[in-house]
């Protein structure tokens, strides 16, 4: 990725400001990663919840509760394709999983 930098002037001072060369927005770590989808099953759009880790003493500290998704080969618009399901989906036959 080549970034062009161009000047701003921002009070009284100019900055350096990287722009990409290509004119759009520049990609992410998980994006040049090849891993950007997200933890978000693709029937019923289940994502992650957040909540709290309890300790004993009931110290409280930040989690996030994930869905447990499965990627299946299934039936969609009568052709095979991989998706990224939960497993809520798969058991009460929202997909239909190529045998």
């Amino acid at each position: 990725m080549v970034l062009v930098t161009t000047g701003v002037q921002d009070r009284g001072r100019w900055q350096s400001v990287a722009e990409p060369a290509s004119g759009r927005e520049p990609r992410t770590r998980l994006e040049e990663a090849g891993d950007s989808m997200a933890a978000q099953c693709e029937v019923c759009g289940k994502k992650p919840a957040s909540g709290n880790n309890v300790s004993h003493a009931n110290n409280r500290t930040k989690r996030r509760f994930l869905p447990n998704l499965q990627r299946v080969r299934a039936v969609i618009d009568g052709r095979t394709k991989h998706v990224r399901v939960c497993t809520r989906c798969i058991r009460s036959g929202k997909v239909t999983k190529v045998a």
